[in-house]
C-alpha cells in the first residue's frame, strides 16, 4: 500500500476519532492551545498573522484572531480561489467572514490581498500530526501549495488526543516548524532540515527558539 492510500484510510479513522471527542475536553484543550499560541515569540513578534478559521469539531481559532486584531496585527485568512489553490486575504473583524468553500468561513473575494512573503506566522490546521512536524491534512493540497510561497514560521495546531507517533508522507508534503497542543509546543530543528528557510524577522539576532525541539508544559 502506498502513502496516498494509507492517508486515505487514516483520514477516515481520524475523522471518526475527532467526532467522538468529548466536548468538555475540546473546549479545555482549545483554551490551552490559545494560551500556548499567544505566548509564542513568533506570535508576539510577527506583525502579520495567517490563520485558518476552525470549522465545527476543529480547534476554535477565533480567539487567536481576535487577540491579534486587538494587538494591532494584520490578520489574514485563507480564501479558496480554485481547486487546491488559496490566497491570504486580510480581515479587520470576524464579522467580515462568510460561509464559503466546504462550509468554511472565508473573507469576501474583494478583501485585501496579502502577499505570502509578508506573513510572519502561519497557524495551520490538521487532522493529525506527529511531534516531529509531519502533518496530515484533509487531502486537498491547499497548504502544500501555498506554504512554499512563504518564508514564515509554520505552527500546526492539534489536540493531543489526535496526535500520532508516525504518519505516511509524500514528497510534496510540507513540514512544520512547530506543533502546538494543549500540553506544550514541540519545536522542530528547522535550520538542519531546511537551511534556506528563515524566520520573518530575518536580520534580527537569532533567538535560537526554532533551533531546538522543546516542550513547554502547561501550568497546573
Amino acid at each position: 500500500m502506498d502513502a496516498k492510500e494509507e492517508k486515505k484510510i487514516l483520514r477516515k479513522g481520524l475523522k471518526e476519532r475527532a467526532a467522538g471527542l468529548d466536548g468538555g475536553y475540546c473546549r479545555q484543550a482549545d483554551g490551552a492551545i490559545f494560551r500556548q499560541v499567544i505566548s509564542l515569540p513568533e506570535y508576539i513578534e510577527s506583525p502579520v498573522l495567517f490563520c485558518y478559521v476552525g470549522r465545527e469539531g476543529e480547534i476554535d481559532t477565533r480567539p487567536m484572531m481576535l487577540d491579534a486584531l486587538e494587538r494591532g496585527k494584520q490578520v489574514c485568512v485563507p480564501l479558496c480561489t480554485a481547486k487546491g489553490v488559496m490566497e491570504a486575504r486580510r480581515i479587520f473583524g470576524l464579522g467580515e467572514l462568510k460561509r464559503g468553500s466546504f462550509g468554511i468561513l472565508e473573507p469576501e473575494p474583494d478583501a485585501p490581498l496579502v502577499s505570502p512573503e509578508k506573513i510572519g506566522l502561519a497557524l495551520i490546521p490538521c487532522l493529525s500530526c506527529t511531534r516531529d512536524g509531519r502533518r496530515l491534512g484533509y487531502g486537498g493540497g491547499y497548504y502544500d501549495r501555498f506554504l512554499p510561497q512563504t518564508k514564515c514560521f509554520r505552527a500546526v495546531l492539534c489536540r493531543e488526543r489526535m496526535m500520532e507517533d508516525a504518519l505516511p508522507a509524500e514528497d510534496h508534503d510540507e513540514r512544520m516548524d512547530a506543533v502546538v497542543t494543549e500540553a506544550g509546543v514541540y519545536r522542530i530543528n528547522v535550520q538542519e532540515r531546511l537551511p534556506e528557510r528563515r524566520l520573518c524577522n530575518e536580520g534580527k539576532q537569532e533567538t535560537g527558539y526554532h533551533n531546538r525541539k522543546t516542550v513547554r508544559k502547561r501550568r497546573t
